[in-house]
């Protein structure tokens, strides 16, 4: 099964906003920094930012964050926010068919390819603005 989710997005207090929310929502949150994930173009200092942080509440739903390295734009509002579609290899087909038909006049930002985590991820902005997240799990559970 599919998943659809807002992912945030942050300038170095990604951790401090999930801390944040998970205090709101309650539930189940994970945090990994670039470090821990295995990113190697990630100047020292940023190491210790947030990769990618997972609340999932009680109620059922999943909210994502993380921080955005300084050699990448940022921009509050414009940026900040992207829509996730996240399965499991299972779903491969299923999530590999969203990409293609999102990526049409789309600007692709991060080709769909294996990533750090092991997993096919990849990143692009449609073409009325929205930017979008792809993470095909290489488990099936």
């Amino acid at each position: 099964m599919s998943v659809l989710n807002p992912y945030l997005n942050f300038r170095g207090d990604a951790r401090q906003a999930l801390e944040f929310y998970h205090s709101v929502f309650g539930g189940e949150l994970t945090v990994s920094t670039f470090q821990e994930l295995g990113a190697t173009d990630i100047p020292d200092a940023e190491k210790n930012l947030v990769m990618h942080g997972q609340l999932e509440s009680p109620s059922g739903f999943t909210l994502m964050a993380s921080d955005v390295p300084g050699h990448m734009d940022y921009t509050v509002g414009v940026n900040s926010f992207s829509v996730s579609l996240s399965g499991f290899a299972a779903d491969a087909a299923e999530l590999r068919g969203y990409w293609d038909k999102l990526g049409e006049s789309a600007t692709i930002d991060q080709p769909l390819e294996t990533a750090p985590w092991g997993a096919t991820f990849g990143m692009l902005t449609d073409k009325f603005g929205i930017h979008w997240l792809v993470n095909i799990s290489a488990r099936n559970d």
